[in-house]
């Protein structure tokens, strides 16, 4: 992406909630954004002890890159909050996102009604092995374009 944008503008958070560090790519006719995480030590949730931080987070990494894809695909002036109604089929294959790498989030909106989407999300590390995979029902208030 050759314009980058800031996450604070885009997403209801104000740092150090917010855990996702760029866009990297998204298409909204196609209905997909990916965003990138590198785990360092003052990483909010970092853990010593695992020298990472917890596999659980990367829902949240997930519902951060949905909050820029309705941002963006909304075209909205401010950011708005969104609520994670539910996730299905979490899956982690790893304990950790370790201290050093840098993981990618993808996420592809597969279902829209009014207020109501559903996302599949897949995050994979540098060498494109799948990480963790889930599927997210969100919620987002409709409204004007503040």
């Amino acid at each position: 992406m050759n314009n980058k944008l800031n996450l604070e503008d885009i997403l209801p958070h104000k740092k150090p909630m917010i855990l996702i560090d760029d866009i990297v790519d998204y298409s909204i006719p196609d209905r997909w954004l990916s965003t990138k995480v590198e785990i360092k030590e003052n990483s909010l949730f970092y853990d010593a002890k695992i020298k990472g931080v917890s596999s659980i987070i990367g829902i949240e990494y997930m519902a951060q890159s949905i909050g820029c894809y309705a941002f963006l695909r909304k075209k909205l002036k401010t950011p708005k909050i969104g609520y994670l109604l539910g996730t299905r089929l979490y899956n982690n294959l790893s304990e950790k996102f370790e201290l050093g790498k840098t993981y990618f989030i993808l996420v592809k909106e597969i279902f829209s009604e009014g207020e109501i989407n559903s996302f599949d999300c897949l995050i994979y590390n540098e060498t494109k092995e799948e990480v963790a995979s889930a599927a997210l029902n969100v919620y987002q208030e409709a409204g004007n374009n503040e």
